[in-house]
């Protein structure tokens, strides 16, 4: 998501999903009631949900998603939206760790996911140059992974990946790729990944958010949540 990603499947799945799979979904409070209990009786097995961004801000319905989620039987996890503008890597991920989204080996909880998309306004990276998109990028982690034993789940689309860290080849061998392409097959991901580990394939999952697709199957989504 240790590196994960030597455990994630084959090098298979550059166009189209494997032959193995397991569905889930990523949600924030913009989900703010979600039917956990219809999710998983519908075939879905994780769920990633929003817990911080930047070093302010907590999301209201994380603990509520969270609890419902392992109650349901779900393995998940939480994730981070990036703010490089405002705070360091470094700091961002201790934000992170303190407010839900560390990780243990129970065999249910992912490592965190450190989501990195366009600027919601303003620049599209920003404000940073390529070199030092990746250096922030590396700080969050690398701080993470001293943190855990684990590296974060990266969270990208291909388009920004280019863009804004100059299509970066560094990261493949250390942390999880979850990529985002709302099309009926995965095309070209971001250079240094040969595979996903999840592909983010809609923004609009059946049980609301969006929807993923772990390429594998859940012995080997077990295997990430236990970090072995």
């Amino acid at each position: 998501m240790k590196s994960l990603a030597s455990i994630a499947i084959g090098a298979a799945a550059l166009a189209s999903v494997a032959s193995a799979s397991v569905k889930g979904f990523d949600i924030s409070h913009y989900q703010p009631t979600v039917d956990f209990a219809k999710a998983y009786s519908d075939g879905a097995r994780f769920v990633i949900i929003k817990a911080t961004e930047g070093t302010t801000y907590t999301d209201p319905s994380f603990s509520d998603h969270y609890t419902k989620a392992t109650s349901a039987g779900f393995i998940r996890g939480g994730y981070h939206f990036a703010q490089p503008a405002s705070s360091s890597g470094a700091a961002q991920a201790k934000y992170f760790l303190a407010h839900g989204g560390g990780w243990s080996s129970d065999g249910i909880t992912l490592p965190g996911m450190l989501d990195l998309e366009y600027a919601p306004s303003g620049d599209s990276c920003y404000g940073l140059s390529a070199s030092a998109m990746v250096s922030w990028i590396n700080d969050f982690i690398n701080t993470y992974h001293t943190a855990t034993s684990q590296y974060p789940l990266i969270y990208t689309s291909t388009s920004w990946w280019q863009l804004c860290t100059g299509n970066n080849g560094s990261f493949g061998s250390k942390s999880p790729l979850v990529v985002a392409r709302y099309a009926s097959s995965v095309g070209t991901l971001p250079n240094g990944w040969s595979y996903y580990t999840i592909w983010q394939n809609s923004d609009a999952a059946p049980w609301g958010g969006d929807s993923d697709i772990f390429n594998g199957d859940l012995a080997q989504l077990q295997k990430i949540a236990r970090g072995s």
